[in-house]
């Protein structure tokens, strides 16, 4: 570059001049020329190099480099100020891209604007501040009177009620969550911060037409990608690997509308997935997660119209798939269909009806509603397709979680869950084309109970499910084609356990079952049934124990269940004209 090019560029570094400015102040009859590859580059390197050179025309596509700003991306200097200086002057021209470059740049809290795009580049990252003093309260959002609001609302980059927003790129962003662990009793955080203020990577609030793509989000010191109250938002290709204290969620969405979710992998050690509070409209497909806790996640408020397709679910320690609502929860026509679980706890869980006993009712986080005037919970229209996989009763140790999981009996001991519990309304659930192979050894104490807790909170407080594959408990309208459900090991409990269901319609059932264990099926007061080509593929002592004087309209048409011991047996008040019995037998 000639001396008198440079001195004038080096002149005006920060500045933004317009084209035929600098071609003026240059003075030079070739300085078109010799500015061409600059201007022309495709490069956001050479698009941001130190100056900003723009037409007068151009706004709102600008380029803003944040160390134009005074950003030094040397791993140890705050520049948070700076990333605010650039984000503030692209959004006030209109909008456009700001740049992170190769480099690590240290940051507290930062807010994106509307029409503003965060671009990282490949060798650029945006780490964190380890300390607490770098980190305020995100802007406007409220920290009251919004039960949204109940983890805090602190975050390393946040948007609040903006529109047009993406943060895009094959660049970082670390937050260094392990200085902000959850303080234990009359302990601080490392950070100084208290719990329900550790930062999130990103938290958008009141957002409409959010994208993030292509970034890596990692280390994170509460939730990945918390998103509240906003709509239109798409999210693809990111990576998150969020696994250094327990509260470590992937993607949190609250009251949310029209998202996409796609082609993204994380790993994550709470809710990898989570739609609380009134989510409608969603798609998740063609991603890959791992958790401690649950893949996708919902709770209270009302979730309809979700599509979940094409994705798999590998060591996933908690409930890959839970409903659980109290009253004013809604949970209606969501799909899920070709999912792998790998390696799970669980598999899938719906809860509805009373909280445990002694805890408040869940607000279905619509605090808008008085709880006088919220509608019994239900969960209706729920279908589950093409879901095939492993089911553990040993879960490993996850990274991230020195005490090597913690868990309970009702996890490592649990199944396919349908459970209604007093106003609660199960109804129109469907399964086809489901195989699982879950790992066994459930005893015959654990096949025995007949009286589970009546409460629809987390799954694991049911203790150990009485049946090794599916259990409903007052559901109705329940369609199960083309199930299969084998053990590792030798299990005592029922593949399947019915109690007090209605309208079930089962085909094409292939189960294992005991023969010293009580029975391959069970219902209990349970009515209008149709069972037809049953299989039990090994041998077992009863096919189908009925139970209970309210058992009526059993039909068990064709199959083949030539290894059980009995076809059926009766007890508590079950009598044999509650079935009608034609099989291969």
């Amino acid at each position: 570059m000639k001396p008198l090019i440079k001195k004038t560029i080096e002149a005006t570094e920060g500045s933004i001049l317009s084209r035929r400015e600098c071609l003026r102040r240059l003075g030079l009859p070739g300085a078109a020329i010799v500015l061409g590859p600059v201007l022309s580059s495709t490069r956001l390197e050479a698009q941001t190099a130190a100056t900003s050179l723009h037409r007068e025309d151009d706004a709102g596509s600008r380029v803003y480099n944040v160390r134009a700003y005074g950003a030094k991306g040397d791993g140890v200097s705050l520049d948070t100020a700076a990333v605010q200086a650039s984000i503030d002057a692209c959004h006030m021209d209109g909008g456009g891209t700001v740049v992170v470059p190769k480099g690590t740049f240290v940051i507290g809290t930062v807010e994106l604007k509307s029409n503003v795009t965060l671009h990282l580049v490949a060798s650029g990252k945006l780490l964190g501040s380890g300390k607490g003093k770098d980190y305020h309260p995100a802007g406007s959002i409220p920290l009251k009177g919004d039960s949204t609001l109940n983890d805090g609302n602190w975050a390393l980059i946040y948007a609040f009620n903006a529109k047009n927003i993406t943060i895009e790129g094959m660049g970082t962003i670390d937050g260094q969550g392990a200085q902000f662990v959850a303080p234990g009793p009359n302990q601080l955080s490392p950070s100084g911060l208290e719990d329900d203020q550790r930062p999130y990577h990103v938290l958008f609030y009141g957002c409409e037409r959010v994208l993030i793509k292509d970034v890596a989000l990692v280390n994170g010191a509460y939730h990945s990608v918390r998103t509240i109250h906003s709509r239109l938002v798409q999210i693809d290709r990111v990576y998150i690997h969020n696994r250094v204290n327990g509260n470590n969620d992937g993607f949190h969405f609250i009251s949310c509308k029209h998202v996409a979710v796609s082609n993204c992998i994380v790993y994550a050690l709470d809710d990898a997935c989570a739609m609380f509070g009134s989510c409608e409209c969603f798609t998740v497909s063609n991603c890959f997660f791992s958790t401690r806790w649950s893949v996708f996640r919902f709770g209270g408020g009302v979730a309809r119209n979700i599509a979940i397709s094409n994705c798999i679910l590998e060591q996933v320690y908690g409930c890959p798939i839970k409903f659980q609502g109290n009253e004013g929860a809604l949970f209606e026509d969501i799909s899920f269909s070709n999912l792998i679980l790998d390696d799970v706890t669980g598999p899938i869980h719906i809860s509805v009806g009373s909280a445990e006993h002694g805890k408040a009712v869940n607000p279905g986080l619509t605090p808008e509603l008085a709880e006088s005037s919220r509608k019994p919970p239900a969960a209706r229209r729920i279908s589950f397709s093409h879901i095939h996989g492993t089911v553990t009763t040993s879960p490993g140790t996850l990274e991230g979680l020195p005490d090597g999981g913690g868990y309970r009996e009702g996890e490592r001991f649990n199944c396919i869950t349908l459970n209604a519990t007093g106003n609660g309304t199960i109804e129109d659930i469907s399964f086809d084309d489901v195989q699982l192979t879950f790992g066994g050894g459930g005893t015959a104490a654990m096949a025995a109970r007949r009286d589970l807790p009546q409460v629809a909170s987390e799954y694991f407080m049911l203790g150990a499910m009485p049946a090794y594959g599916l259990y409903a408990r007052n559901a109705r309208g329940l369609t199960v084609m083309n199930l299969r459900l084998k053990v590792d090991t030798p299990d005592m409990r029922p593949a399947i356990v019915f109690d007090h269901v209605e309208d079930a319609a089962l085909n094409a059932i292939s189960a294992q079952g005991n023969s010293l264990g009580e029975s391959l099926l069970r219902l209990i007061n349970s009515k209008h049934v149709l069972i037809t080509a049953l299989r039990a593929v090994t041998a077992c002592s009863t096919c189908l124990q009925i139970e209970g004087a309210e058992s009526r309209g059993i039909v068990v048409e064709g199959g083949d269940v030539s290894r059980a011991t009995e076809v059926t047996s009766f007890n508590n008040g079950a009598i044999k004209s509650s079935v009608s019995l034609r099989t291969g037998h």
